[in-house]
């Protein structure tokens, strides 16, 4: 028997009504009644893939909105209305003239424009679509967060492919898009919904775990939950200590990062102390720093565990004193000291304060970048990435010799930083200085780090360097380059690695023509394609330019006073040439060295070779395949 749904769409709307009457004018909830009245009767004959009427996703999208986003009366308006000119007869215009202009912008902004062509396709079109609307506005987009996150909150229902489809959407673009607006909870359900759809096993395997693991130590963190907490009242600050489960897409993120397995990975969970911030005249950094002394008198503290993102919030607005305490069960467990205030603004991120001011600050850490990505006319298959590295997780803060502050993804390196200054800057970087010790341009940073880079004319972009970058302004900054050199009419071959003079030839890709590839004739890729495809087979012109190819010459000798001198001598002066690298080791007075050089064909080789067999002691010098 078929449930009433009439009670069931009259009820969940209530909620709505009801939240909304606390904080919206007569006339504003009336506006609401009249969105969901129009909803309503237009997806009247609409039902979902579950069999429910169409309407409960906006009333549901509308509750989100209310109750988890606190969004204005405008915005809740619109979640009643975001799907009406989509898929019902209904236009903008009818919109407009019921609801006023700025409800009819906010459902034209979330409302998907169908094309004949897409630019790029379908769905990244449709994320240019919703972000663009973010140099004017916020709204749009979290209207599109409560739209996607009832959307995963009720794909069960859908087949296993569209649930893929969906939910590589959301952890592509949608959780980091919560994550860097400050929506912890929404980034952590969105990921986790993702998780559970995309890897069910493996989802199911680790909430599991996570189980078993909480079942097993209950005991001990209640324990010390309760001893932190009386230990703080007995000197007067009073909190709420809460132990917090890491969920299992955090879970699975960690073990991949660490290559550990769930036995073996730490801190699988943390505890939460939170203070009410007016309960004395001290500032809420005071506060924090109060209580991280009262606990650090009674529990051991981690050496180098305080991390304080008070003081230097993460880039989507994360406050708390992080430190690690040892538990009398004999065990390091991770503490993070915040206020009620940080703990809702970590949750709320943008929407936690409810004036244009910060609002226009949370608009402005997306214009920079977005304005750079999303009106690039040269729109390729790099631009989701450029977005998404725009829109990083994680992220660090490093410091120029100047003491500006850098903020960049985890992971990032010297030639991030170098970039992150100008182009100019990256394209030249020689060397870097990290915290006054010299280091290459592609070392990893890590927080605090002062960093300084040396640049040089003669220096360019190396062809390994976009493996090395992680922000999107050094990958941009690459790819220019590389694309502003002149274009060879073709590639390598990566397995045996041509160089001019040697006997080569080119086979055309069989399903893209235009693409040629330089083999040695000798080369098993190049006699299979040739026996597969025999009509691609081509001649090519390899011939010497400037391009500088690696090869390692490998040195047998016998040791001998000056023997390294000589060969260095050799290489740097005689020959001109740069070392890459240069390895050697010695048993029983025999020498075996292999030194990376850049060469420009095959008969420089020959004459290198020539040249370091000539010296005094060398008994051969080859290419090392």
């Amino acid at each position: 028997m078929e449930p009433d749904y009439n009670i069931i769409i009259q009820d969940r709307a209530d909620i709505v009504f009801k939240l909304m009457a606390k904080r919206v004018s007569a006339r504003d909830w009336q506006r609401i009644h009249d969105a969901f009245a129009l909803a309503r009767e237009a997806h009247a004959p609409q039902r979902r893939k579950s069999g429910e009427p169409y309407i409960l996703h906006p009333v549901a999208v509308a509750l989100i909105a209310a109750k988890e986003l606190h969004l204005d009366v405008n915005s809740v308006i619109a979640c009643f209305l975001h799907d009406v000119v989509e898929d019902t007869p209904y236009t903008i215009d009818d919109i407009r003239e019921r609801f006023g202009d700025d409800v009819a912008f906010l459902v034209d902004a979330v409302t998907k424009k169908p094309k004949k062509e897409y630019e790029l396709s379908k769905q990244l079109d449709n994320f240019r679509q919703i972000l663009d609307s973010v140099q004017h506005d916020i709204r749009p987009v979290l209207i599109k967060l409560a739209d996607r996150l009832h959307n995963m909150r009720t794909l069960a229902s859908m087949k296993p492919e569209k649930q893929m489809k969906i939910a590589g959407e959301t952890d592509y673009f949608y959780a980091p898009l919560a994550n860097r607006l400050g929506l912890y909870n929404i980034k952590t359900e969105l990921e986790n919904l993702s998780f559970r759809y995309r890897c069910p096993a493996e989802y199911e395997h680790i909430s599991k775990l996570i189980s078993d693991h909480l079942d097993h130590n209950r005991d001990n963190l209640e324990t010390f939950r309760r001893q932190i907490q009386d230990t703080l009242y007995s000197n007067g600050i009073k909190v709420r200590v809460l132990v917090d489960y890491r969920r299992p897409f955090s879970i699975w993120r960690k073990m991949k990062k660490s290559g550990n397995d769930f036995n073996h990975l730490q801190y699988r969970h943390f505890l939460e102390v939170i203070f009410d911030e007016d309960q004395s005249s001290l500032s809420e950094k005071e506060t924090a720093l109060k209580i991280y002394s009262v606990l650090t008198d009674r529990f051991k503290e981690l050496h180098g565990s305080m991390s304080n993102y008070i003081d230097s919030p993460k880039e989507n607005g994360y406050r708390s004193l992080h430190v690690k305490l040892l538990a009398d069960f004999g065990r390091w467990e991770e503490v993070h000291i915040s206020s009620e205030r940080m703990r809702q603004q970590s949750q709320l991120g943008c929407v936690s304060e409810r004036n244009e001011d910060n609002i226009d600050r949370w608009i402005g850490k997306f214009r920079n970048v977005l304005q750079d990505t999303i009106n690039n006319t040269d729109r390729n298959a790099h631009y989701m990435e450029d977005i998404i590295s725009a829109f990083y997780t994680d992220d660090i803060q490093v410091f120029g010799r100047d003491g500006r502050k850098v903020i960049l993804p985890t992971g990032s390196t010297a030639l991030d930083f170098a970039y992150d200054l100008s182009d100019d800057t990256g394209n030249h970087a020689k060397y870097s200085r990290i915290n006054h010790q010299i280091a290459p341009i592609t070392t990893p940073l890590k927080p605090g780090d002062v960093v300084e880079i040396f640049t040089d004319p003669a220096t360019v972009p190396d062809s390994d360097w976009e493996q090395f970058a992680n922000t999107y302004k050094a990958r941009k900054a690459l790819r220019r380059y590389r694309e502003s050199l002149p274009r060879k009419p073709y590639c390598r071959c990566d397995k045996c690695n041509p160089i001019p003079g040697e006997e080569v030839i080119g086979i055309r890709d069989h399903f893209n023509p235009d693409v040629i590839t330089v083999h040695k004739r000798d080369c098993r890729e190049a006699i299979t394609l040739a026996s597969s495809y025999g009509d691609d087979v081509t001649s090519v012109d390899f011939v010497t330019d400037e391009t500088l190819y690696p090869v390692t010459i490998l040195i047998k000798a016998v040791d001998r006073h000056h023997l390294f001198i000589d060969l260095t001598d050799c290489i740097t002066n005689t020959l001109g040439l740069s070392m890459e690298s240069f390895n050697t080791h010695t048993e029983r007075n025999i020498v075996e060295c292999r030194i990376r050089v850049g060469i420009h064909s095959i008969g420089e080789l020959k004459t290198i070779l020539t040249q370091i067999s000539a010296i005094r002691g060398v008994d051969e010098a080859k290419r090392s395949l």
